[in-house]
């Protein structure tokens, strides 16, 4: 039995909105943020979420102030940020007390995972379609790497990307795992394989 509740949380930059999914006796829980322009329905969340669901692993899959605010585009990564980690905090200490967070997200909502892993004590981050190398514009200098936000996490991290991704292919390292799928930045493809990855990355590092 899951129950299923919805919430607004206050934070630096406005309301964010969490969509918790808590089954009867979690052993830990899985925040999870959406894309860029995207939602907390997308393929990749919601596959995640139902595999982490199967573990017994509580769910919070956040929508940034911006979205709830009806904006497409997201502010700077500093409110970002900031807003992810109000939103945590807070998720620690009412629903999800006492439960060791594992945090995440896909694409835009994975780099801001990365950057606050330490503020908001995760112990894993999952990364749904990283974007590794920011597309260049058309006669503009090559944006740099965005490598350094996943060397920067000093827990471990899972990174699901698809073969086709145009934002490139993070390589492996020691406490990073990187599973290639078929398919490209929206990871619908192969959700069977996503699932795969999830849950066997999920209970190693959980010891379920």
């Amino acid at each position: 039995m899951t129950d299923t509740i919805e919430r607004e949380i206050t934070t630096p930059q406005g309301p964010a909105r969490a969509h918790l999914h808590l089954p009867e006796s979690p052993h830990a829980a899985l925040i999870l943020g959406h894309g860029a322009g995207g939602g907390v329905a997308a393929p990749d969340l919601v596959a995640a979420t139902g595999t982490a669901l199967a573990l017994d692993v509580a769910v919070a899959l956040v929508e940034q102030p911006y979205r709830v605010a009806g904006r497409r585009s997201p502010p700077p990564a500093p409110r970002l940020d900031a807003s992810w980690t109000a939103v945590a905090r807070d998720l620690a200490s009412r629903e999800l007390a006492g439960l060791p967070l594992v945090t995440g997200g896909r694409s835009s909502g994975a780099r801001v995972a990365c950057r606050t892993a330490a503020a908001t004590g995760a112990v894993g981050v999952l990364c749904l379609a990283f974007p590794l190398q920011p597309a260049a514009r058309a006669g503009a200098t090559p944006r740099p790497s965005r490598l350094p936000e996943l060397e920067a996490v000093a827990v471990p991290v899972l990174i699901i990307q698809g073969e086709r991704d145009p934002f490139g292919m993070p390589e492996a390292a020691p406490g990073r795992t990187v599973v290639r799928i078929a398919g490209d930045h929206s990871l619908k493809a192969d959700i069977a394989a996503q699932r795969q990855a999830v849950a066997a990355w999920l209970a190693e590092l959980l010891g379920t």
